[in-house]
This record gives C-alpha cells, structure tokens and sequence, in this order.
C-alpha cells in the first residue's frame, strides 16, 4: 500500500465523489450494461460514471485510472465495458493507517 498514492488519488472532489457513490452503487446507478452483470458483483460502468460526473469522458477515465492505480478501486472487463468497484480491503487499510500512525 503506497500511502502518498493513496492520498493524491484522495486530494480531488470528483474523486472522492466517486468512492463515494461506489460504496452504494444502488442508490446511483442502474444496472450493468453487459449481460449477467450486476452493481454487487462487477460494478459500475465507466460511461454511467462519466455521465453521473458531467466530465469529459477522458477526465472521468483519468479519474478512474489513477483510484485504480492507488489500489482504491477494481477493475472488471465484460466485453467492451469495464466497470470499476471500490477495493474495501485497502480502504479499510487506509483506516487503520490513518488511526495509527497519524
């Protein structure tokens, strides 16, 4: 766990916005796109998180890659989607850093 990637990745609003809306997709989004999927299991889709940030489509796909960089988030490919989950282990890890050590 590298805790200033962490922290970078966690120093912008639409960033924070995302892991946000990831701990209860179902309050934010519908359901995936590809056949069998689901918000629990895969995640969100990244054209549903472009839409739902009213970014352009390559910042939302910056936002996404360095969450994913940092560990914060998973990715999942399904034919031509990929859908992002938050990774709740290290987010938990990230707590118990920060309750420790700061």
């Amino acid at each position: 766990m590298d805790i200033i990637e962490i922290l970078k990745a966690l120093s912008n609003e639409k960033r924070l916005q995302i892991l946000k809306w990831l701990k209860e997709p179902n309050l934010y989004f519908t359901s995936p796109e590809a056949e069998g999927a689901t918000l629990e299991k895969e995640g969100v889709c990244v054209s549903q998180l472009h839409q739902k940030l009213n970014v352009t489509q390559s910042t939302a796909s910056q936002y996404l890659t360095m969450l994913h960089r940092a560990g914060l988030l998973e990715a999942t490919r399904i034919g031509k989607w990929t859908y992002y989950k938050r990774n709740e282990e290290v987010i938990k890890k990230i707590g118990d850093y920060i309750s420790k050590e700061l």
